[in-house]
């Protein structure tokens, strides 16, 4: 794969870590960053030793929203000019949401802006109590668009309303409570933490996780109940006659570990 310039990608113990690579902006995303971590992902996918993906930020913070100088440039573009940069971000935080493997944030420092959509479009998002998170987009006279759709899966309408209308700043403990993220912790107790969430997802067949994965994106975004009451059906069905569903039935009868934990 090419070298990035803004990110870096770490695999270790069937773990890929994607880190955000400017830290001398507080990881802040433009158009090349946007473009590099769809390409990631989208690679990330074909990756049979990865089961697990993590999203971090190298540096004070996990991002700062977007690079003022690129949105100093964006301010200039015509509307279409606008309408390809945007729709390029949106793809971003769908080809995070729809990462066939596990996804995690790890949020610490500031998550300003757009970086909420990298975080809320995550199956897992932990946090630093101290990060400070906004979803500050109305203060400069703009809205939080292409993040909606996965903030507001988090959050709900009326959550999205006091943080989006407001702008206000909240810290982790709060962002908790919102379900922004899934937990705020300690900054000494995250790692252990980590561990221990990486440790229950390796634990679970990789191809149940994948197509658990597949039915939770159906169920959201694509199926009214007749439509699921078919396709759920045939999911478990195939499931269970595949190599890897009789491999974990028969562990459980047998008692002992499945092949895939070794």
């Amino acid at each position: 794969m090419n070298k990035f310039e803004t990110i870096e990608l770490e695999i270790i113990n069937e773990v890929a870590t994607v880190w955000l690579n400017r830290s001398h902006i507080h990881n802040a995303f433009n158009e090349v960053m946007i473009s590099e971590l769809i390409d990631c992902f989208e690679h990330l996918n074909t990756l049979t030793d990865v089961r697990i993906v993590m999203l971090r930020g190298r540096g004070k913070s996990f991002c700062a929203g977007a690079d003022l100088n690129w949105m100093r440039d964006v301010a200039k573009y015509s509307y279409e000019e606008n309408f390809r940069e945007s729709l390029n971000l949106s793809k971003c935080f769908y080809a995070i949401y729809t990462c066939n493997k596990p996804t995690i944030a790890v949020v610490h420092g500031a998550a300003i802006g757009g970086a909420n959509g990298l975080l809320a479009s995550c199956d897992f998002a932990y946090a630093d109590d101290e990060t400070v998170f906004s979803l500050s987009e109305v203060k400069i006279g703009i809205v939080p668009a292409c993040i909606s759709p996965y903030v507001t899966k988090r959050v709900g309408e009326y959550g999205s309303r006091e943080l989006m209308l407001t702008g206000r700043r909240i810290d982790g403990i709060e962002a908790e409570r919102f379900g922004l993220v899934n937990k705020s912790l300690k900054s000494n107790e995250m790692e252990s933490y980590l561990a221990t969430m990486i440790e229950l997802l390796l634990s679970s067949g990789p191809k149940a996780i994948e197509h658990c994965k597949t039915l939770l994106f159906n169920i959201s975004n694509k199926e009214n109940l007749d439509e699921a009451l078919e396709s759920t059906a045939r999911m478990i069905a195939e499931i269970r006659a595949s190599d890897e569903g009789q491999e974990g039935m028969a562990a459980f009868l047998e008692k002992r570990k499945p092949g895939w934990m070794g």
